[in-house]
C-alpha cells in the first residue's frame, strides 16, 4: 500500500500557490485548468507580490494579538484536545485488552473487524448530512453519543469490578457500546474538529494556527494514550471510561457555548462572530 501511495504522489501537481510564489505563470495556469478553477487566476496574480513579501514574525504576531484569530485559536486548540480526551485512540489501541477484560462472548480479532466496518459507516455519513445540518449539530449530537457511550461502558467494569452476576448476561455489552462510540465519533467529533480549522483563521495565520492546533492536540492525545494503560490497572476501566465519558460531555457544552456554526458562512462573517 505505501508503493502505492508513493507512485500515487506523482500524478499529484503542485499547488496554485506554488507555481505563483515561482513566477511560473505557464504551469499556473495549467494546473488551475486541471482543478477547473480559471477564475482564481487573476486573484493569485494579483497576490503574488504579496505572498512574496509574507513577514513570519508578522503572521505569528497576529495570531496571538487580534482578537478573532486569538479566539480561533483557543476554540480550534481546545476542541482538538478534548477530541483526544474522548479516549478515542486509547480505546483503539487497547481494544482487544479491553474485550478481554470484560470477558466477552465474542473473540477480540473478530469485534475489532466489526467495529471497523461501522467505522466506516460512520465517516461516510457527515460528507452527505454536514453541509445541510450544520457542523454545531452534527458535532453536539456526536459528542453526546459518545459521553453516553463511554459512561456506559464503565458502568460495564464498575459492575464487573464489584462481581455483580448481571454481567454474566451481558457479555455482547462491550461490543455494542465500542460500535456505537465509534460511530458516534467518526461521525462527528473525529471529523469537524479537524474541518473548522481551515475555517476559523484569516489566510495569513491559518498555517500557523494550524500548526499550533494540531501539535497541542496530539501531544494531549499521546499523553492519554501513553496513561490509559496504567489507568486502567491502577484504578480500574471504569474511571478510566467516565473520565472518557466526562471529556466528551465538555465537548458537547463547549461546541454549544463556544463554537459558532460556519456553514454557508463566509471568512468575514466568521471572523465578526468571532
Amino acid at each position: 500500500m505505501s508503493v502505492v501511495f508513493t507512485l500515487c504522489i506523482l500524478f499529484i501537481p503542485e499547488t496554485p500557490i506554488f507555481y505563483a510564489l515561482q513566477d511560473n505563470d505557464e504551469d499556473l495556469k495549467k494546473v488551475l485548468q486541471d482543478l477547473d478553477r480559471m477564475d482564481d487566476m487573476d486573484e493569485l496574480l494579483e497576490t503574488k507580490e504579496e505572498l512574496k513579501t509574507r513577514d513570519t514574525k508578522r503572521e505569528w504576531k497576529d495570531l496571538f494579538s487580534i482578537r478573532s484569530n486569538r479566539k480561533a485559536l483557543f476554540v480550534v486548540v481546545v476542541i482538538n484536545i478534548l477530541q483526544h480526551g474522548s479516549g478515542v485512540m486509547a480505546v483503539l489501541f487497547f481494544s482487544a485488552a479491553i474485550f478481554d477484560m470484560a470477558g466477552s462472548s465474542i473473540p477480540s480479532s473478530l469485534a475489532m473487524i466489526i467495529i471497523g466496518c461501522f467505522q466506516l459507516s460512520g465517516s461516510c455519513v457527515t460528507p452527505i448530512f454536514v453541509e445541510r445540518v450544520g457542523r454545531r449539530i452534527i458535532l453536539i449530537t456526536s459528542s453526546t453519543i459518545c459521553c453516553l457511550s463511554m459512561f456506559t461502558l464503565g458502568l460495564y467494569f464498575y459492575l464487573d469490578y464489584i462481581e455483580n452476576p448481571v454481567i454474566i448476561h451481558i457479555k455482547w455489552l462491550p461490543l455494542v457500546v465500542l460500535i456505537l462510540f465509534y460511530v458516534g465519533y467518526d461521525s462527528g467529533l473525529g471529523i469537524i474538529p479537524n474541518a473548522i480549522i481551515g475555517e476559523m483563521f484569516t489566510s495569513n495565520v491559518r498555517s500557523k494556527g494550524s500548526s499550533v492546533t494540531m501539535t497541542t492536540s496530539w501531544l494531549f492525545g499521546f499523553a492519554v494514550s501513553t496513561a490509559f494503560g496504567a489507568l486502567l490497572e491502577a484504578v480500574g476501566g471504569h474511571v478510566a471510561f467516565w473520565f472518557f465519558s466526562a471529556t466528551c460531555a465538555v465537548a458537547a457544552l463547549f461546541t454549544i457555548f463556544f463554537i459558532p456554526e460556519t456553514k454557508g458562512k463566509s471568512l468575514l462573517e466568521i471572523q465578526k462572530a468571532l
